[in-house]
């Protein structure tokens, strides 16, 4: 009698044909526990339910904890380790010469509020097509974990040492500055940060999630603001945030009325279903006055703040040609004699 053997049913794939093992990375060589791994694996979901390939994504990071772990995930696609703090000038020149990419920049408090504040201010003002990460601790992980520049006024670190600076608000700054899609999730909500990171790869402009990611070895103590606990006690959500992309309409439950739907870019659905309070993600002066009123009262406010799919991109301002630079013939990209006489000719 001959042995029957039975075969292992194909791996499930998405719609373009990917398993999730197509989505990921190495594997990490962060603390056990880091928030940082979380994130890293929301990410794989959110690109691999999106379908979007991933040989189109450009992985770009600075220096730090945070600016490994894009090594953990879409091990396809493309990847830059820029120098500390100048990933956003790194991720626009890759934009612009290549606007088909999808750009994804994971970056960390310190290597975005101390180092590279000065290319997160102009990033942001600039609306490029990006999806801007921080992986936000509040401490320096590879330094000993120091304070950072977002950590909370009176947080403690291990040592005993009180912080007697205020933060810098990212989320506050973005808003203020330009960003068209601004939020702030913690690594500890699945939930809330896969739908967030759905909505982001479907927005067309500047994207910036500040994500508490608590620090296992350094900071996650009594006293800590960033710590997995105070998160859980202390996380105030504004809405709760569901998603349907274009191509999957599935219907979401929400009560009549209290919720507000976003038409993204490429047809996709973000619905924003209030929580606590009338809140317009619409309207940028109400998003920097309950920011600055969730520092007030000690809150740690999480959902998204403010959203504009109608505000142009930078590479549509500059209207840079769909061709990636490289590819275009010398004809086009080299101006003939009567060109450069003209040019010459009009600065006489």
């Amino acid at each position: 009698m001959a042995a029957t053997t039975t075969s292992a049913p194909p791996p499930k794939t998405n719609r373009i044909g990917l398993a999730v093992i197509d989505y990921r990375g190495g594997k990490t060589t962060l603390c056990a526990g880091c928030g940082h791994n979380a994130i890293s694996e929301r990410i794989i979901d959110a690109m691999y339910e999106m379908g979007v390939k991933p040989e189109r994504v450009a992985k770009l990071s600075g220096i730090g904890c945070s600016s490994k772990s894009p090594a953990y995930f879409m091990g396809r696609s493309h990847s830059f380790n820029a120098v500390h703090g100048r990933m956003p000038s790194v991720a626009t020149g890759a934009v612009l010469a290549n606007r088909s990419l999808m750009a994804l920049g994971v970056s960390g408090d310190g290597d975005t509020a101390s180092i590279g504040m000065g290319q997160f201010v102009h990033l942001m003002r600039r609306n490029l097509p990006l999806i801007y990460i921080i992986e936000d601790n509040g401490v320096y992980g590879l330094t000993k974990g120091q304070f950072s520049a977002t950590a909370d006024l009176g947080s403690k670190l291990k040592t005993g040492v009180i912080n007697d600076l205020p933060p810098v608000d990212t989320c506050a700054m973005a808003v203020t500055l330009g960003a068209t899609f601004v939020g702030r999730s913690f690594s500890g909500d699945k939930r809330q940060l896969h739908a967030m990171l759905k909505a982001a790869i479907a927005h067309h402009g500047t994207v910036m999630l500040d994500v508490v990611s608590p620090c296992v070895t350094f900071n996650d103590h009594e006293g800590s603001t960033k710590s997995y606990k105070y998160m859980k006690d202390h996380d105030e959500p504004l809405q709760e945030v569901s998603f349907v992309p274009a191509f999957e309409d599935i219907s979401v439950e929400y009560d009549p009325g209290s919720t507000v739907e976003v038409t993204m870019h490429d047809g996709s659905r973000l619905r924003l279903r209030k929580l606590e309070e009338d809140y317009d993600p619409t309207d940028r002066i109400r998003a920097i006055t309950r920011l600055n009123e969730a520092h007030e009262k000690g809150e740690v406010l999480t959902g998204v703040f403010y959203v504009n799919p109608k505000a142009p991109s930078f590479v549509d301002l500059l209207n840079i040609a769909e061709q990636p630079l490289a590819t275009l013939p010398e004809s086009v990209v080299r101006p003939g004699r009567e060109v450069l006489e003209q040019v010459m000719e009009e600065l006489r």
